[in-house]
Parts: structure tokens; C-alpha cells; sequence
């Protein structure tokens, strides 16, 4: 009897398409990116991804609190130049690190947040930690979306991290929902943008005849002033800076993350004649920084004068204030072509005396102030803790001050003395970013020494995680200015309302951190005297352990920064 087909051939064998799930498709997006450390906090929405990231490499640094996680990954943008990322849960996981992602937003600086969703199959049923998540971020990021598809997983992971760097750079949102990052697709149908190929540069110079323009002034003017701002470090342009105010021989300012880029000592390094300088200069110079209330909006600038701004976005150039030339663009591209313009036009213009002018200025700042910095009262001056703090640092040490006022006094006196090496919470003036941002710059840089210099109220909104650095083994010398105030505020009350009010709302208890470091494994140390302050952070330095020097400073020393402040006019 004749056999069937079936019976005589066998039957086809249908491979099985590779699957993969959302999870593991974020891994492969983060991957590319170059992301090899996410800051996270648990959660059931998000542990998919926890399992893509052992896969690809990527190192998990779990954290007590979602705002910490947020507030690294900002940090970890600024030490390393690449973009920090952070994974939290859905609700309160995600509300929890909403400040510090306004932080990043208001400080430019480019990280992704992920955060956890429901599954869609209970959109709008009451899932557990359900929240509008995508409508709270949108104000305070670049980008903001949910992933609707498996599919769409690592493409949008992608177009977050491309939005970042729209302009001047900034944090993005991504929600993702629980059966999106659990469920898995054929690899074939997922979307994996390709490592280097969905970003464009952002190198750009603007308008050639403004480069040319400015040039120009910059030669012929008599008595120039250049402020360095903090998208010159963002821009990586230090070099850039550099190169420029030596070559054409430029006095220069410099704030938030810029400072650093001429070291203490420089010829063209100025520091405290600033309100000197912009009020006799010709022509201003102002590079990578807003016309905030650090600027008095525009107003600290006189008319006078001819007033030149650079920035990543156009929306800041000639906000709060007209301008005489505005260039959009990367700073340091920009100054990098403005320098290369002058090359044919260099004249000898002698600027000795203008120099000579503004360092006579400097130097008088300086001994007026110079009998508090070196005060061997007690309880301490908060200025002598500075001094200490400046003569202690190090080329290597990466300095981060997280307070209001003690930290507003160390602004005047902590230089550090190499690009890129200060960091602080940028125009926000967020508290608690200190423990975060040490956690970000001695992961990203075991090499370097981290020096904190917190505030006790500070200190106090995400000091637990000094518990994470005793984990993950990450030493750095602490010092905690402790007044036992929230004393920035305390001076306003006292200023508006009478001595007799002054107390209501900002006094803290007597906490002895160092007490506090050392039950969590750490190194502590109390300081009352002056003459301590410098043996106690070398011992903290030797004991190669997260660190906290407590030291006691005068609850009634202000800061003349804090007294100036305008919201207390």
C-alpha cells in the first residue's frame, strides 16, 4: 500500500522566535547609553529591570530613600559628563523623587528617571501605587511618557536620554507599567536604537559673525571681565575657558560648577572683587549662567558697560536683561572659536593696570576679612571652619557644600583647584544633596577624595544613607557646621520680624553626628576648638572611612550672603 507525505517525510520543525522582556530591553538601552550604575530603591514594579542590568552589567547602588537615588544620578552626570539615571517604584516611590529631579532640571543637568506604573490591563482600576506620574514630571523635566509597548521599551529608554540633551541638558521621565517591563516580545519585532547612532552633536558654535563679533570686542576692549558659569564644566569646556582668558588676556569670575577651572594663584584668577569688576569693567562677558537672582536679575550688570552672554539655550540669552551680543551654543565650542577668530586681530592692548586695579580690590576683600578666618573664638567662626576646609583640600579633592548658611560662607573662601571639583545643588538650593552627591562622585571616581561640607539641617534630610557609603565601602571626609539652627532662615525672621521671633520654626536639637557616623560604621569626631578642626580631618582622611567631623560653630555669625539676599529686603 503506497505511504502518505506524512508518513514518509518528517514534519516541520518551527523554531521558537527569541523572546525578550522590557525589562532586560531597558538593560540593552541603558547599555548603550553607556550607563554602567543605576541608583535605585526597591520596588515590585521595577525588578525586571533589576534583572536586564545583571545581564548587561550594569551595576545596582541601592538606596534608603528615592530622593537620594535622584539626587546621585544627578551627581553622577556631573562628575563623569554622561548622563546618571535612577530607578524608582510607581506612587510614592516616584513622588519621593521628584525633588530631585527638579533639582537636576533647575541645575541643567542630564539624567533619566524611570519610574514604575500599574499594568495597563488596570489602567484607571485602582493599581496599587497608581499615580498620574507622567503629569507631575512634565513641568520639571525635558521629556516625560509612558511606554505604552514591550516593543517601544528600549527605543523610548533612548528618546528620553536624546531629549536630555536638548538645548541645555536636563533630567527626563519615563513610567513604565508592570506588564510592560514583565511581559517579553521576539527580539526581531523590539525597537534597540544603535549605541552612537540616534544622538546628534551638540557642539555647536550658533552664528559664525557673532563669534567673529565678539572677538572682536574682546580685543579692543580696555577693560574686560569674563564670568565663567556652570555650563562651562557641563560643556566640558574648561580647556576651552582656559585658553581663551590667558590667550587674550581676560580677568575671570567663575560659579556654581565652573569654579575650579583656573586654580587659586592664577594672574587671571579673581575671586572676591566681582561687584568691583562688573561695576568699572567696559565689557562683561557672561558664559554659561542665568540672569537669576544670583545676578540680580541682570540688574547687578550696569548699563554702562557692554554686555555679552553665552548660553546652551536660547531662552536665557538676554532674559531679565537686554544685551549688547547674544550666542547660542555650546560654551566651550564657542569660546574655543572665539579665541581661533581673535588669532588675526591680537593688538597689544596693555591691561596691567586694570589687572593691578582689580587685584588691589581682591586683596583688600581679602584682609578685611581675613581676622574672622583665622579666629580662635568659641564657639568657632564659621569662616575659620572654611579656612580649614581650603587649606586641606588637595588637587584631587572634589569639594560638595550642602547647607544654607555655613555653606553660603564657604562659598567665599573654598576654591578648589581643579576643574570640575565643586559641587553644590545649583539654583534650587535644595538641601539633602550632599550624602547623594558624595555617593555619586566616589562611585564614579574612587581615585578622587570627596570633602562634604554639610549643614546640621541639611545633613538631616537624607543622612541616613551614610549607612549606603559604609556598605558600599566609599570613604570621604565629612564635616557637619553644626549651630543647631536652620540659621539662613533664622536671620530673615530675625530680620523682619524682631530677636524675640527669631527662634519659631528653625531651631534643631544638639545632635552629635559624629556619634551618629560611628554607629553606622563610620568615623566621628567632635570638634570645639579651632585648633582642632585640622588634625580631626586628617585623621578622618587616614581612617579611610565615610567620615563626620561635628563641629560646633557661633549660631549667631551670618554669612554676608545670607544678609544680602533679596527676599529678605
Amino acid at each position: 500500500m503506497a505511504q502518505t507525505v506524512s508518513e514518509t517525510q518528517p514534519a516541520a520543525v518551527v523554531e521558537e522566535p527569541e523572546m525578550i522582556s522590557g525589562g532586560h530591553l531597558v538593560a540593552k538601552a541603558l547599555k548603550a547609553e553607556g550607563i554602567d550604575v543605576i541608583f535605585t530603591l526597591c520596588g515590585g514594579h521595577i525588578i525586571d529591570i533589576y534583572d536586564g542590568c545583571v545581564d548587561e552589567g550594569i551595576a545596582v547602588v541601592d538606596v534608603r530613600h528615592e530622593q537620594v537615588a535622584a539626587h546621585a544620578a544627578d551627581g553622577y552626570a556631573r562628575v563623569t559628563g554622561k548622563p546618571g539615571c535612577a530607578v524608582v517604584t510607581a506612587g510614592p516611590g516616584t513622588t519621593d523623587a521628584v525633588t530631585g529631579v527638579a533639582n537636576a532640571f533647575r541645575a541643567e543637568s542630564p539624567m533619566l528617571l524611570i519610574g514604575g506604573q500599574g499594568a495597563l490591563n488596570q489602567h484607571k482600576m485602582g493599581s496599587l501605587q497608581d499615580l498620574p506620574h507622567v503629569d507631575m514630571m512634565t513641568p520639571i523635566t525635558k521629556f516625560a511618557a509612558t511606554v505604552p509597548h514591550t516593543a517601544r521599551a528600549a527605543d523610548m529608554v533612548s528618546m528620553a536620554f536624546r531629549e536630555c540633551y536638548n538645548g541645555a541638558p536636563g533630567p527626563s521621565f519615563l513610567e513604565i507599567p508592570r506588564d510592560i517591563l514583565d511581559n517579553s516580545v521576539p527580539v526581531e519585532s523590539a525597537t534597540v536604537p544603535e549605541a552612537g547612532h540616534y544622538r546628534a552633536s551638540t557642539k555647536s558654535i550658533g552664528d559664525p559673525a557673532s563669534v567673529e563679533a565678539l572677538a572682536d570686542l574682546l580685543v579692543r576692549a580696555e577693560k574686560p571681565v569674563v564670568l565663567l558659569g556652570s555650563q562651562v564644566w557641563t560643556s566640558r569646556g574648561s580647556d576651552a575657558a582656559i585658553d581663551l582668558v590667558r590667550t587674550l588676556d581676560i580677568p575671570a569670575f567663575m560659579n556654581g560648577s565652573a569654579r575650579g577651572t583656573l586654580p587659586p594663584g592664577d594672574p587671571h584668577h579673581f575671586h572676591l572683587s566681582r561687584r568691583y569688576g562688573f561695576n568699572n569693567a567696559d565689557l562683561i562677558l557672561i558664559v554659561g549662567t542665568p540672569f537669576d537672582f544670583r545676578m540680580g536679575y541682570g540688574r547687578r550688570l550696569p548699563k554702562s558697560a557692554t554686555v555679552v552672554q553665552i548660553d546652551l539655550d536660547y531662552r536665557t540669552v538676554g532674559k531679565n536683561r537686554d544685551i549688547d551680543l547674544g550666542l547660542v551654543g555650546d560654551p566651550g565650542a564657542i569660546l574655543a572659536a572665539v579665541t581661533q577668530a581673535s588669532s588675526g586681530r591680537l593688538q597689544k592692548t596693555d591691561r596691567k593696570a586694570w589687572f593691578a586695579e582689580l587685584r588691589a580690590e581682591e586683596d583688600a576683600a581679602y584682609q578685611k576679612r581675613l581676622p574672622r578666618q583665622l579666629s580662635d573664638a568659641n564657639p568657632i567662626h564659621p569662616l575659620r571652619l572654611a579656612h580649614e576646609i581650603n587649606e586641606f583640600l588637595t588637587e584631587d579633592s572634589i569639594y560638595i557644600g550642602d547647607g544654607g548658611d555655613i555653606v553660603t560662607f564657604s562659598g567665599g573662601v573654598v576654591q578648589p583647584k581643579s576643574p570640575g571639583h565643586w559641587m553644590d545643588p545649583g539654583p534650587l538650593g535644595t538641601l539633602g544633596v550632599g550624602i547623594p552627591f558624595v555617593l555619586a562622585a566616589k562611585y564614579a571616581r574612587p581615585d578622587k577624595e570627596v570633602v562634604a561640607l554639610f549643614g546640621d539641617g541639611a545633613f538631616s534630610l537624607t543622612g541616613w544613607d551614610f549607612e549606603t557609603l559604609v556598605r558600599y565601602k566609599l570613604p570621604f571626609v565629612g564635616v557637619v557646621g553644626n549651630n543647631s539652627s536652620m540659621n539662613q532662615i533664622r536671620y530673615g525672621q530675625e530680620a523682619k520680624y524682631g530677636k524675640d521671633r527669631g527662634r519659631i520654626g528653625n531651631t534643631l536639637g544638639d545632635v552629635k553626628y559624629d556619634e551618629f557616623a560611628r554607629m553606622l560604621g563610620g568615623y566621628g569626631e567632635e570638634v570645639r576648638d579651632p585648633k582642632d578642626i585640622g588634625p580631626a580631618l586628617l585623621r578622618a582622611r587616614e581612617s579611610g572611612l565615610p567620615s563626620l567631623i561635628n563641629v560646633w560653630v557661633d549660631p549667631d555669625a551670618y554669612a554676608p550672603g545670607t544678609m544680602n539676599q533679596t527676599m529678605y529686603k
